[in-house]
């Protein structure tokens, strides 16, 4: 039976202080969880009642077995999470500022493994027979992992919903011109493109939200989500319909992990068939549902807390 959702992409093991407001040097106990913006949409999703799976790599290391354990716990198929003799299972530290300062450091020496994952290792069959297929900007920023990520899409074809989380990361890349042209590649493939301000103008060159769906929706897609922090969230499709969702009010204790909720419950209201203001509304209530805990993966809401949140109008 096919996947509902394989996504494609960064996993590694987040360690958040259990202290707010406090800098890295002075915390002095940390949580351990799964994370990777990949791994933690599918996480997403499977907490919304589908069937995921995710293609990336781990070290051969104590640290990856924790991430196949936590996959399985989440419920989130691991046939794919293969590990890379040599290089360790990345690891992420950040900072907790509320309501807006969360600053990350990324442990990706000397290379990360889920950037070998490599196109002739891939189940393309699987890939194609998904119903929806998800890839990041990050995943394009080395080889073999950018070839593989190209492979996968152009043997998808476009066959069912396939989403480009842009997910740009300036550290992973020497600036944002030599990201664009593999941006502009991915987009031809994919039916929906999603990402912040910073997102949009490095895959379009173009800032301005509603200029920029539309420079996204010129390149390929189909559906252009473009995320505008507190103005909220602008959607705009092939088709001419749009809708734009302000935030749902909430006290914010760890804004890092929101968009990953936000795009599981992206691909749950695509799944579903919604229509395109319904998405944006819960999509926007289950990022901020993530936005008012700690942690990411684990913080992932079921669809009776959104229903909860979207009933009273605010994150309680």
């Amino acid at each position: 039976m096919a996947y509902d959702l394989i996504t494609m992409g960064r996993i590694g093991v987040d360690l958040y202080p259990l202290q707010t407001g406090v800098p890295l040097p002075q915390v002095t106990s940390f949580g351990k969880f799964l994370g990777g913006s990949a791994t933690n949409v599918a996480v997403a999703a499977a907490r919304l009642g589908h069937r995921t799976a995710v293609i990336t790599r781990t070290g051969d290391d104590p640290f990856g077995t924790y991430l196949h354990e936590a996959l399985r716990d989440f419920g989130v198929d691991d046939r794919w999470v293969t590990p890379v003799p040599g290089l360790p299972t990345p690891v992420t530290f950040c900072e907790v500022f509320p309501p807006d300062d969360f600053p990350l450091y990324f442990y990706r020496q000397p290379k990360a493994p889920d950037l070998e994952i490599d196109a002739h290792d891939l189940d393309l069959d699987a890939v194609r027979e998904a119903r929806l297929f998800w890839v990041t900007g990050t995943g394009l920023s080395e080889e073999p992992s950018r070839t593989a990520t190209l492979a996968a899409l152009a043997h998808r074809a476009k066959a069912g919903p396939t989403v480009f989380d842009l997910d740009w990361r300036p550290m992973f890349w020497s600036d944002p011109a030599s990201a664009r042209p593999f941006y502009k590649e991915a987009l031809r493939h994919t039916t929906v493109a999603v990402g912040n301000l910073d997102e949009v103008e490095v895959a379009t060159g173009v800032r301005d939200p509603r200029a920029a769906a539309e420079a996204l929706l010129d390149a390929g897609v189909e559906l252009a989500v473009v995320k505008q922090g507190p103005k909220g969230v602008l959607a705009v499709d092939s088709k001419g319909e749009s809708a734009e969702v302000p935030p749902l009010p909430v006290n914010v204790l760890n804004g890092l992990g929101a968009g990953d909720a936000f795009g599981g419950s992206l691909c749950d209201g695509l799944l579903a068939g919604r229509d395109l203001e319904t998405i944006m509304r819960r999509a926007n209530a289950a990022g901020a549902i993530v936005a008012s805990r700690l942690e990411c993966s684990s913080a992932m809401p079921t669809a009776d807390e959104i229903e909860a949140a979207l009933t009273a109008g605010a994150v309680q």
